[in-house]
């Protein structure tokens, strides 16, 4: 066991209010490791159809029937026998922030997330540990008929909508991460926009883990009707301990004709923490997915948002950013399949690495053989801080149409000296000046995120800058 902890013991910055730790509290929490009886208890405590246990069960023997895909990278310190799965906190869903317990509502006060409520945000949802403990969402669109609330209650309230839709772009077959997620998978998020409705401030759900040596594997599945419109962000972080954390959440959009999401967010996880999150998008005719994603911290992290085009004139926007920093190892990317006549696809990222981190693109274009007239265009860049860090791109490109319009572009640099010079004979420190550089980089980026966000992510970036030079 002391071992298995050493392994797990990697360097961090101090993130501030990321890693203030409640004490560990539960009214409920399964053993820990897999077996078909924590399942079940998991099934029982939620109250759940009898299809979800079939489900829940067939994904466990999918699980122990596949092994770890090649392209994850060493999770030798992740050991799924000492990984709680469940942890249900001491409150019940609430519909008031004042009715939250003190302890959970101070770490969401830290956060930002009820202020964010009150100015920008038309609904909220806040997820501790397994289970949703608070959400919201304004009036005036509960009378368009738009849905937002946890996972488990809309398996109960919208069950045949939740049945149809569950896990039909995330397969448990997948891979054995997402036969995982189908598992032991505990609240998220469920949104329903009618057709035509067009949600013009946005939703946000927030995912804090504050266990030790557990799991969160939250779902959110998202359903877009025809002509309708919405954004929606995502925010998770967790505390930085000394033992091994997963996560192995799902997310599922659904994009109708003409509709158009934009799905925004910043992992912010601790660097003790195994990311192996699985999202995808199904677009039908010309309808728009525009993802705004950020990947910081965890030790190890293997997130390739993915978007299947298959209506005609259905289009993608792909913008991310990857900062590794010491005893990282960021395998992320995206995914298009175009799978209809006149697709399009843009796909922009941006990684950085320092202090021997490594951030890997791994992109993935299909071309199928009916999608005459597709055009999709990929640009990544990366910038390495130092000589001892990696930045590797592994594009995988299927093209079965001749007659389609493709670019793939890939840069690999660091940053100039001259550039860093130049602003010292401003008077600017050389710790600022490579600060300056490094949010310029990645400013394309910054730009497309909430301003909530965008300025998380500049503290972000000066945190893992902290202590760089030399």
């Amino acid at each position: 066991m002391a071992e298995k902890l050493k392994k797990s013991q990697i360097a961090d910055v101090d993130r501030g209010v990321y890693d203030i730790k409640n004490d560990f509290e539960y009214s409920y929490k399964s053993d820990a490791g897999l077996t078909e009886d924590v399942i079940r208890e998991i099934w029982e405590n939620k109250n759940e159809p009898k299809w979800m246990l079939e489900a829940r069960l067939k994904s466990l023997e999918i699980y122990n029937q596949l092994d770890i895909p090649n392209w994850v990278p060493d999770i030798s310190g992740l050991h799924m026998d000492n990984i709680v799965t469940y942890v249900k906190p001491k409150t019940d869903m609430k519909g008031s922030w004042d009715e939250v317990p003190e302890d959970i509502k101070d770490t969401f006060d830290r956060l930002g997330i009820p202020e964010a409520e009150k100015t920008t945000l038309a609904g909220v949802g806040a997820q501790y540990d397994s289970e949703m403990v608070y959400h919201s969402l304004q009036e005036d669109l509960k009378k368009q008929g738009v849905v937002y609330m946890d996972m488990e209650t809309a398996l109960n309230e919208y069950e045949d909508i939740v049945h149809q839709y569950w896990m039909t772009l995330i397969k448990p077959t997948d891979h054995k991460f997402a036969a995982l997620h189908g598992a032991v998978w505990s609240s998220g998020s469920f949104v329903y926009i009618p057709e035509g409705v067009q949600v013009d401030i946005p939703l946000q759900s927030y995912f804090r883990l504050n266990a030790p040596g557990a799991g969160q594997f939250e779902h959110t599945m998202i359903i877009v009707e025809k002509g309708a419109s919405v954004h929606f962000i995502e925010g998770c972080s967790a505390p930085k301990y000394n033992v091994a954390n997963l996560h192995a959440g799902a997310v599922e959009l659904f994009v109708k004709e003409n509709a158009r999401l934009r799905y925004s967010t910043i992992e912010n996880w601790s660097k003790n923490m195994y990311n192996m999150n699985t999202k995808r998008a199904l677009v039908d005719k010309n309808g728009t997915i525009e993802w705004v994603s950020g990947s910081f911290g965890s030790h190890v992290s293997c997130l390739y948002p993915t978007s299947i085009l298959r209506g005609e004139g259905a289009h993608c926007e792909f913008t991310g950013v990857t900062f590794a920093g010491e005893g990282q190892f960021l395998d992320t990317g995206s995914g298009v399949v175009h799978a209809a006549p006149y697709t399009t696809s843009n796909v922009n990222t941006k990684s950085i690495s320092k202090s021997g981190g490594a951030a890997i693109y791994r992109g993935m274009v299909n071309i199928e053989k009916n999608a005459d007239h597709a055009k999709s265009t990929v640009s990544c860049e990366s910038l390495m801080l130092d000589e001892i860090s990696q930045s590797d791109t592994i594009p995988s490109i299927k093209v079965d149409n001749d007659n389609v319009d493709l670019g793939h572009e890939a840069k690999i640099g660091r940053i100039s000296d001259e550039a860093i010079f130049y602003l010292m004979t401003r008077g600017i420190s050389e710790e600022e000046a490579r600060a300056m550089l490094v949010r310029g980089f990645v400013e394309p980026i910054s730009k497309e995120l909430p301003l909530e966000y965008a300025v998380e992510m500049n503290n972000l970036i000066s945190l893992e800058l902290e202590g760089s030079i030399g």
